[in-house]
């Protein structure tokens, strides 16, 4: 029986992980995956991408992710898509693992198996929950970075409330090294935890103690690449800037705003209730997270405010919404498996139909053109992947692409990188590469002359081609079908034609 309880966390955890991914999906080479999963491909193959590799190397001088996981496969030899795969599983699962211990400390009664059980369900099924305004998940459809620093992040909170806070310490560094923002965001919530959990706060402030964090804090945030912060903002760098509408704090919407203020005010609901039942580690957690949501809130009111640097934007201060948000679900599962679920299999069926389905079908109607699980191995499941399959396989390495510069936005497409997935150079496009220069400003003008370059694509002659061979070395194409246009063309499907420029 012993031998049977050891096992039963790791098998429930395994279920919740497998249930999480099946309702969330999965979707390689997606939006910043086109960037990451690009990097990790340049690692293993130098020879990839000759031109224009900028678009994504330069966003990953400030994470270790690219090239840990591309040594890992040269150590492991596991094929990249199945590796990649394998990753994204075990960050989920050590996500939910550790959730459930903080779980256990928040619930630690005898009887509250249920909530802690509970607490780790409603998480996973909101693995896909959007954070209020910040263009985020709880967790990302693809291997992300900030997948695996949540991941690391999680379990350096289950360690600080296991009061053993030095182990949460080279945990918190990982999560920085592999993504800089989740990172800061974690190191100041485990500041703040250990602070309300061990000592009253205002005594904890004067200890030398924080002097010490501030002192590793410094070097630490010089090491990123932000001296452009505080630089004149170019025109390009604006531009792209205003195409990302969550940068803009005073512009969100009203529900946006309720979005990022009521969860605090629901921590500090649940820090009163909790103290006056008696559960004292609830109350000081969820003082702690009301305490690091203010101190965060208001600092990005003044660094977004009018009359701050507009370059701050680029920080993107209120994405410490998504620490919130992870423990505002971890929560409210653990009161509803505490006081509602308990130990009934018919209310345990309704409460994971009524929080899985929802979830599942909204990413069904996200990604309509796509398969829920784009697995390794499968066909590609629609038009673009298709041409974007065909040009891995039957163009050389060296060949330079242009196509739409809002294919991403396509019907069908689903916003899945071309870089990543057809493995070949590519002119910049008018989305992705559009929030790669608001963290590079340095490829605003390059950005800004070749999506120019691009305007008015639809209607693209020979002679406009002609131009873009000329100009940028351009190859290759990859147009619509039927193409007007008196183009060398190797390939097509329904939809598209892969193409030379004569």
């Amino acid at each position: 029986m012993t031998h049977q309880r050891s096992f039963r966390p790791f098998i429930l955890t395994l279920f919740f992980t497998v249930l999480g991914f099946l309702v969330m999906g999965y979707h390689p080479g997606m939006e910043d995956d086109g960037i990451y999963l690009a990097g990790i491909k340049a690692d293993l193959h130098p020879a990839l991408f000759p031109h224009n590799a900028d678009f994504f190397r330069l966003q990953l001088q400030s994470t270790i992710f690219d090239t840990a996981v591309a040594q890992s496969i040269r150590l492991t030899h596991l094929p990249l898509p199945w590796a990649v795969l394998f990753f994204q599983l075990a960050s989920l699962f050590v996500f939910l693992w550790a959730a459930r211990r903080i779980a256990a400390q928040l619930f630690p009664e005898p009887s509250d198996f249920f909530a802690q059980w509970a607490a780790v369900a409603m998480l996973a099924a909101m693995f896909t929950l959007p954070v209020a305004g910040t263009a985020l998940n709880i967790a990302d459809q693809h291997l992300h970075p900030r997948n695996l620093a949540t991941a690391l992040f999680v379990l350096a909170v289950s360690r600080i409330l296991a009061s053993k806070p030095w182990q949460a310490l080279p945990l918190a560094l990982l999560a920085f090294a592999f993504h800089p923002l989740m990172g800061a965001m974690g190191l100041s919530f485990c500041c703040v935890l250990t602070l309300t959990l061990h000592q009253p706060l205002q005594e904890k402030i004067r200890n030398w103690r924080t002097r010490q964090v501030a002192d590793f804090a410094s070097p630490a945030i010089a090491a990123i690449p932000i001296a452009w912060i505080f630089e004149p903002p170019s025109s390009t760098w604006l531009e792209a800037l205003n195409s990302r509408h969550w940068f803009r704090l005073y512009q969100w919407t009203w529900y946006e705003w309720l979005g990022a203020i009521a969860p605090l005010a629901l921590f500090w609901l649940v820090s009163r209730i909790a103290r006056k039942s008696g559960d004292l580690m609830l109350a000081q957690f969820a003082t702690a997270i009301l305490i690091y949501g203010i101190f965060h809130q208001a600092v990005a009111m003044i660094l977004l405010g009018p009359q701050a640097f507009i370059t701050f934007s680029a920080l993107e201060p209120m994405r410490y919404l998504q620490i919130v948000y992870i423990f505002l679900a971890l929560i409210a599962g653990g009161y509803l498996g505490r006081y509602v679920l308990k130990a009934r299999v018919v209310r345990w069926v309704l409460f994971l139909l009524i929080v899985n389905a929802p979830m599942f079908y909204v990413q069904r109607q996200v990604f309509a053109g796509s398969p829920h699980l784009e697995l390794p191995g499968a066909p590609p499941p629609n038009a673009w992947l298709q041409a974007f399959d065909w040009i891995k396989h039957n163009t050389p390495t060296d060949a330079y692409f242009a196509l739409d510069p809002q294919y991403l936005s396509a019907p069908g497409e689903d916003y899945h990188g071309f870089r990543a997935l057809a493995e070949r150079s590519a002119l910049a496009d008018a989305i992705k590469d559009t929030s790669v220069v608001t963290k590079v400003p340095q490829l605003g003008p390059a950005w800004k002359e070749q999506t120019q370059a691009l305007e008015g694509w639809s209607h693209f002659q020979l002679t406009d081609f002609q131009r873009l061979k000329s100009r940028f070395g351009i190859d290759w194409v990859l147009v619509s079908y039927p193409q007007s246009a008196p183009l060398n063309c190797h390939w097509h499907n329904n939809t598209l034609a892969v193409c030379q420029i004569p």
